[in-house]
């Protein structure tokens, strides 16, 4: 079918509805890009975290239960302000929050953050799984080559 100049206006309908839903989807899409970048972002935050031995030591001692400043540093050899640093970089991290009682600000572990870092390295489990299953095979290979020899 052909029209001269301009198109019927069941046609318009269409092209709006489809403009609509593409618009749609088009947001949806974005959305979850920016999602992606967001949880991406506070996986690096968690793993930068995470890299330093004094911040897993403290987040060891958060799964007791809550504690203070103090408490916390007792074990360590640094000073209850570098304890505090290292309580604000696992806090920026999503990994404790911390509260305020009183003049106390005791800290506790979040599982939120934790478990979104656990289900990302999990996706490599089925990898890491096959790669020891063929190591395993190498090795047995190589020891009854070692017996026959």
């Amino acid at each position: 079918m052909r029209w001269v100049g301009r198109p019927p206006r069941w046609w318009r309908g269409l092209l709006i509805a489809h403009l609509t839903k593409t618009n749609f989807l088009y947001n949806l899409y974005v959305m979850e890009l920016a999602s992606n970048v967001a949880r991406q972002g506070q996986l690096d935050a968690v793993f930068a975290a995470l890299a330093d031995p004094t911040r897993r030591a403290i987040l060891s001692r958060l799964a007791d239960g809550e504690a203070s400043v103090a408490e916390i540093a007792t074990p360590f050899s640094i000073s209850q302000p570098a304890i505090s640093r290292h309580l604000k970089v696992l806090e920026n991290a999503g990994l404790i929050e911390r509260d305020i009682d009183e003049q106390r600000r005791p800290a506790r572990l979040t599982a939120e953050t934790m478990a979104s870092a656990v289900d990302w390295l999990a996706e490599f489990r089925a990898f890491w799984g096959a790669r020891f299953d063929r190591l395993d095979d190498v090795l047995m290979e190589l020891k009854k080559t070692e017996s026959k020899e």
